[in-house]
């Protein structure tokens, strides 16, 4: 059966499209990366705390069993089989944060190289195999925490060299299958997935912990990610030319607007003339700038409610995942309103994504100017950090996806080399934060605010100003 068009252009764009049934594998693909990716930072709680009925405070599971004594005989066997399932670590809140941002630093190194060796070998198998990595990873940290900490943080750099090569490519396989005039949605659904799956482990993994002991959250999401990636492997193909189910006029479709990209780049890459493009360093600087707002804001909004104003978070769950939530239906509708306006010629592609750009760049900044003069308003300052955080999807059809407009051939390439530039800022972002709030408070907080305002500002600015939507001379075949 011929679907319902959605853009007027095509006669197989619906929802039972092969390039839609892509969006949606992508969608449950990074949906799963995201949860295997938090999922330790949630389970780390239950596993530096005795709060689980079922475990035992100590070093190493190793140590002492409190419940097995000659006192309490009437142990059940479940209640021994939890007790060995659910060991409890003597970490240092300075050792858990080294253990978590150790995926930092193998998820960093492996940007580039994964859009590179997508370029070369494809984004089907790069991507399926850094998830499969990443899920067989995850199935082991319960025995590397066992071994003790220097395994887990060895494990949490693999798991983040494994997680690395995912997004890159996933951009290789977006311009061999997104016809221009559908790049925003398909991407954006496709990218949605991250924050809802962030949103989903949030949700689930402290059930879990609560009720089968930590441990079961890495075997239960590992397991699923296993089994999600024999799906990958079985339905994902590299281009509509290798599909043997697609629909002849899709795939004539998709082929001939995509024609005059050329094919994937080949061992060789041209970059110098990269090094040199302004297109590319405005995207470059724009991503740096943006991903300093964002992880600031995720990762230091629950100390200054805590800090500056005496909030607490724990009353109210829901409060904490609205960021998530907002952000992942932003990224729907922004991508949805873009190529709504692409395909009515409303405005072209290049003014299009910086359009989008300055939205989810500009609004964010002026809500985190505006908070420090709100005083105690802590309902306000909420409102206006949650919609900082949901706001800045927007430029999911700016900055974000402009890589593929400017140079398809070697888009997972870029997407790796901007990628970096984002997880410095990640890196470098809560530590800025700590240095200027640690001499005073309200002071600290506020040129904090200031600050991640002026870059935003200044990147916005650049990206205007240097931006393109079309390909570069570089970029032709």
């Amino acid at each position: 059966l011929r679907s319902a068009p959605v853009c007027g252009r095509s006669p197989s764009a619906g929802l039972c499209s092969a390039r839609c049934g892509l969006a949606l594998v992508l969608h449950v693909s990074l949906f799963v990366a995201y949860a295997l990716r938090v999922s330790l930072s949630i389970a780390i709680v239950a596993m530096t705390n005795g709060s689980h009925p079922h475990s035992w405070s100590g070093s190493a599971p190793r140590g002492s069993y409190p419940g097995f004594s000659q006192d309490n005989k009437d142990v059940c066997l479940t209640d021994m089989f939890c007790l060995l399932q659910a060991p409890v670590y003597n970490w240092s809140a300075e050792t858990q944060g080294i253990i978590l941002s150790s995926f930092f630093y193998g998820y960093g190194l492996t940007q580039v190289l994964g859009g590179y060796c997508s370029g070369l070998f494809g984004g089907k198998p790069v991507l399926g195999s850094g998830l499969l990595l990443s899920s067989v990873l995850t199935l082991l940290v319960p025995r590397a925490a066992e071994l003790g900490m220097s395994f887990l943080i060895g494990l949490q750099v693999l798991l983040g060299l494994a997680e690395g090569v995912i997004f890159p490519a996933q951009y290789t396989l977006w311009a061999k299958w997104a016809p221009p005039l559908e790049r925003s949605r398909l991407m954006n659904i496709a990218d949605a997935g991250c924050t809802f799956g962030t949103f989903f482990a949030l949700l689930v993994a402290g059930i879990i912990c609560q009720s089968l002991g930590w441990p079961f959250v890495f075997y239960i999401f590992g397991g699923i990610g296993c089994a999600w990636c024999l799906c990958w492997f079985l339905l994902v193909y590299e281009d509509p030319a290798h599909h043997p189910w697609i629909n002849a006029g899709e795939q004539e479709y998709i082929v001939s607007l995509l024609a005059h990209q050329g094919s994937s780049h080949g061992c060789s890459l041209p970059l110098v003339a990269m090094a040199k493009s302004l297109p590319l360093w405005a995207i470059t600087i724009a991503c740096f700038c943006t991903d300093w707002l964002f992880y600031m804001l995720l990762t230091s909004m629950p100390m200054f409610m805590s800090n500056v104003l005496h909030f607490d978070l724990r009353e109210n769950g829901l409060l904490s995942s609205l960021p998530y939530i907002g952000n992942g239906l932003g990224h729907i509708l922004a991508g949805l309103l873009a190529d709504f306006l692409l395909a009515r010629r409303v405005l072209g592609t290049a003014a299009i994504r910086k359009l989008f750009s300055a939205l989810g760049m500009l609004l964010p900044a002026v809500f985190l100017v505006a908070v420090p003069y709100l005083g105690c308003s802590s309902t306000v300052v909420v409102v206006l950090l949650t919609l900082a955080l949901t706001i800045i999807s927007m430029t999911g059809a700016g900055i974000n996806i402009n890589h593929i407009d400017i140079a398809p051939r070697y888009a997972g390439f870029l997407l790796g080399i901007t990628n970096t530039f984002g997880i410095v800022a990640g890196i470098i972002a809560p530590t800025a934060v700590g240095l200027l709030i640690s001499q005073d408070l309200r002071t600290g907080w506020r040129n904090a605010f200031f600050v991640s305002a002026a870059l935003n500002l200044f990147g916005l600015i650049f990206y205007i100003a240097f931006g393109s939507g079309t390909i570069q001379d570089w970029a032709r075949e």
